[in-house]
């Protein structure tokens, strides 16, 4: 794992209630770089391909030409944040957030500083 990538996934778990972050290839369903260890992040990132794929193909059904800046699944007591990496197609981030212990808004505005820096 690049230095970057490795910065990039630290700087994540800073992120107040991270609980994993990942760096996924929606093309392959791969982790290309992760962090923490509250959940199986290979599984979740092979489900979590199939769920940006599938946001993907509606959006162009739908004939919405606008990119997806990222998508949030709220559990009971997490938030699932994935984050579309403008500067790399074919990329997202993944954070998983402790709901208790974290501020959404917060978080997004983090990742999102976390994508721009991103260099793969």
């Amino acid at each position: 794992m690049s230095t970057n990538l490795k910065q990039s996934m630290s700087t994540a778990m800073t992120i107040d209630g991270a609980l994993a972050a990942a760096l996924v290839d929606f093309r392959s369903g791969m982790c290309l770089a992760q962090a923490g260890t509250a959940m199986n992040l290979d599984l979740a990132a092979a489900g979590n391909t199939q769920v940006v794929r599938a946001k993907l193909q509606t959006m162009e059904a739908l004939g919405l030409r606008k990119g997806i800046e990222d998508i949030l699944i709220t559990l009971t007591d997490q938030y699932h944040l994935i984050r579309l990496v403008t500067s790399n197609a074919g990329l997202f981030l993944y954070l998983v957030l402790d709901k208790n212990k974290s501020n959404l808004a917060l978080a997004r505005y983090k990742l999102t500083d976390i994508e721009r820096a991103l260099m793969v």
